[in-house]
């Protein structure tokens, strides 16, 4: 998985993201969308993001997954 430049990331739309309105947790990739699940557990398990918000990220994350 490559890292996103500042301009990549912010080209992206909100919509390619776990959280939108932080623009947080890229999941424009099936490899970042993984990365996004595994962060998020790990932030919600720290108490930096609540359940409902990961939860939010694991739901974009696995349109991204269950995609063709």
């Amino acid at each position: 998985m490559s890292k996103l430049s500042k301009e990549e990331r912010d080209s992206l739309p909100d919509r390619e993201f776990g959280l939108p309105e932080k623009r947080a947790y890229p999941v424009d990739t099936k490899a970042r969308a993984r990365n996004a699940k595994a962060r998020a557990t790990q932030e919600m398990e720290r108490g930096l993001l609540t359940p409902e918000e990961r939860d939010e990220i694991d739901r974009a994350a696995d349109r991204k997954l269950n995609k063709d």
